[in-house]
């Protein structure tokens, strides 16, 4: 009976072990997106064999030998005392302490059996969930077995074909075409023959580091996608982190706190969703190209031997474009020169801005022929060359400037106009600004900190250096304190906290021109002065994304601005605009004629004999409005009633009017103090000029 009984309980342990082999295998399947069939059936496979190999159990004694065992048990519990040996007593002594023992002993096995079963069932509770989801992903599978298998040959494809697309992805707009991807990757040959001869876990690590790596090209390629687009140049990974801070507060202006938290959880969203899935895709690239050994080497040869021969001999899809192609690791390569070339370009630029020629020049030798002026430097935001020149924008811009130059002169002032090319595009204004007042090559983040820690001669310092002018700044684009306008030389700032205004924002404007002018007459021009002032005033109605736009209104009804309303609430919606590509152009054609409006009117109201303005663009708008290859240049104009002030500048060969012409001449924006100062009197103190070379962080397109 006993035989039976065990023969019987055998095979269901047989099964029980099988089942506990499958579940492992469904187990290891689980760590793919979807379970493979194939690999499945291998490890059940495996599994049931290495069951065969296990020792059979010991077989059960027979009836007479249990028999023999009990008589020679009751022999030894029968035999007489004598019998055994040793003394009586001392067999006593021995049997004391082994009965005082004996309960411990029994309480420690209790003890033991305990934890072992409490463990044991925190263990069941914690593997019932994955259980269940792997007895249901195993039975669906088992059941829908060609279903299974091509959702598994689905993934694998859409594995591979967003690895192929992060090694070949170009980091700019104009390089998304189809030939871009019909290209042989060195670096998937390259990692292909690398994973297959590795042992699997390293294999597994290998793979996880490099579809990181993957997905943070991919993400920097975008961001350079973007940059290019705003700021006509690539993501510098050194200096442009601390912009996010910026286009966060922009978005927060444009659009609203609530948008702009659901704009911020999406990129962080993409960005998770992004390193997720190269990370998974590389990894399970790997573990197939690790299945199949015989099949992958002969594939990688042949692919690198192909990719040997074209680059070798130069095989180009288009021009410029070659089959064997190397996107990724000369995206890194690039990327690691950059960053040198920045911190290189850290240190000599500390040393460039303590170079100036006028920096040692006595007051009484600056500025000597402009004595008695009041001068005003304006900068209009985002007029550049495009928007007198564009097909789209042109015709109404060169309009609004052929009139106000007739309206200028009709009441007695003339312009001369030329070209400057701005160290920034599509955005960064204060790099444009501080170029323009420095005379230094302002062209990021990191030069524009170094210059405004130091002392470096700016054209509203030079005038405050004389002592012959006040120096005010008009500022409706400030929000909070702005150190920096000591750096410059400004006795008074006006921000935007400052100007009184209580009507609407247009989109970033916190103002519409007309109003911060009319204010800057209020505060300052119009009040009674004892020196002439130098002001320095930014206009922002023609800031991105242009809509709603404030329109011209009578001056005696500005006020406080409340009148602007009406105007903002009938305004155009910017997501109407922004994202159209022809109404975009002629929205912001269209603030440029405001601000140039609004500028001319309030000179040709306010302004006197004395009066001398420099109006400037700060940089061309974003690629969308301006165009993908257009060039950085800002138109520039000096107007005046006085003759003097245009004989001084007579061999610059500016043209006539506020519309300079398209041969005018074209200079760098960083030259522009220097000229100013000596057209007008300054002696250079040293015959040194600092020089202003290219950034490093100029846009790589590749």
């Amino acid at each position: 009976m006993p035989q039976y009984t065990r023969s019987r309980q055998q095979p269901n342990t047989d099964e029980a072990a099988t089942a506990a082999a499958r579940e492992n295998a469904s187990t290891a399947d689980d760590t793919a997106e979807v379970p493979d069939v194939a690999e499945a059936a291998e490890v059940t496979e495996a599994a049931e064999a290495a069951e065969v190999k296990e020792p059979a159990p010991a077989e059960a004694p027979s009836p007479a030998d249990r028999t023999h065992a009990d008589d020679a048990s009751s022999a030894d519990r029968t035999a007489p005392a004598g019998d055994t040996a040793g003394p009586p007593q001392a067999e006593e002594q021995q049997e004391e302490p082994q009965e005082a023992a004996e309960p411990q002993k029994a309480k420690q096995p209790e003890a033991q059996k305990a934890e072992q079963q409490a463990d044991q069932k925190a263990e069941q509770q914690a593997e019932q969930p994955q259980e269940k989801r792997q007895k249901g992903v195993r039975a669906w599978r088992v059941k829908h077995p060609v279903a299974a298998r091509n959702i598994s040959w689905a993934v694998n494809a859409l594995a591979a074909t967003l690895v192929l697309f992060a090694l070949l992805m170009p980091n700019n707009e104009a390089g998304f075409q189809p030939e871009t991807f019909l290209r042989i990757p060195g670096e998937a040959i390259f990692g292909a023959a690398v994973v297959m001869v590795m042992p699997r876990k390293p294999r597994l690590i290998v793979a996880a580091i490099a579809g990181l790596g993957l997905g943070v090209l991919v993400i920097l390629n975008l961001l350079d996608i973007g940059f290019n687009q705003f700021l006509g140049r690539g993501f510098n990974i050194v200096l442009d982190w601390v912009l996010f801070d910026d286009a966060k507060s922009y978005l927060e202006d444009s659009l609203s706190e609530a948008a702009t938290v659901g704009v911020v959880i999406a990129v962080i969203a993409l960005i998770v969703l992004v390193l997720t899935l190269t990370t998974l895709s590389v990894v399970r690239l790997s573990n197939i190209l690790a299945r199949h050994p015989v099949t992958v080497t002969r594939t990688t040869l042949i692919a690198g031997t192909v990719w040997f021969v074209c680059s070798t001999l130069g095989i180009q899809l288009l021009p410029g474009m070659p089959v064997a192609a190397r996107t990724a690791a000369g995206a890194v390569d690039n990327r690691w020169e950059r960053v040198k070339a920045t911190l290189k370009d850290e240190a000599e630029f500390a040393r460039e801005a303590k170079k100036d020629k006028f920096a040692n020049t006595p007051p009484d030798q600056l500025l000597t022929d402009l004595r008695g002026k009041d001068m005003m430097i304006t900068f209009i935001e985002s007029y550049g060359r495009s928007a007198v020149e564009d097909p789209i924008m042109s015709p109404g811009v060169d309009a609004t400037l052929d009139d106000k130059t007739e309206e200028l002169r009709a009441a007695g002032f003339a312009a001369k106009s030329g070209w400057l090319t701005s160290a920034t595009y599509g955005g960064n204004s204060w790099l444009g600004h501080s170029t323009f007042l420095s005379g230094l090559w302002i062209d990021n983040q990191n030069r524009y900190r170094t210059v405004t820690a130091g002392d470096h001669l700016t054209l509203p310092s030079a005038f405050k250096k004389t002592g012959a002018w006040r120096t005010v700044g008009v500022m409706p684009g400030v929000q909070k304190e702005w150190p920096e306008g000591k750096f410059y030389g400004i006795d008074k700032v006006y921000d935007s906290r400052d100007l009184g205004y209580k009507g609407p924002k247009f989109s970033w404007s916190t103002m519409p021109d007309q109003y911060a002018l009319t204010a800057f007459e209020r505060l300052e021009h119009g009040r009674k002065q004892d020196k002439p002032l130098m002001s320095t005033i930014i206009l922002t109605s023609s800031h991105q994304p242009w809509a709603p736009l404030p329109k011209t209104v009578p001056q005696d009804q500005v006020g406080d601005g409340s009148i602007y309303e009406s105007i903002a609430e009938a305004g155009k919606d910017p997501e109407d605009v922004f994202y159209d590509s022809t109404k975009v152009k002629e929205e912001y054609g269209k603030s440029i004629q405001y601000s140039m409006t609004s500028l001319m009117d309030y000179l040709v109201r306010y302004g006197n004999d004395d009066t001398v303005l420099i109006v400037l663009g700060d940089h061309q708008p974003m690629a969308s409005v301006s165009g993908s290859r257009a060039s950085r240049d800002v138109p520039v104009s000096i107007v005046a009633k006085d003759p003097e002030v245009f004989d001084k500048i007579a061999d610059w060969n500016w043209s006539d009017g506020l519309k300079p012409a398209k041969d005018a001449p074209v200079w760098k924006m960083s030259d522009f103090r220097d000229r100013f100062l000596t057209a007008y009197g300054s002696t250079p103190s040293s015959p040194s000029s600092p020089s202003s070379p290219s950034s490093p962080s100029s846009p790589s397109k590749g």
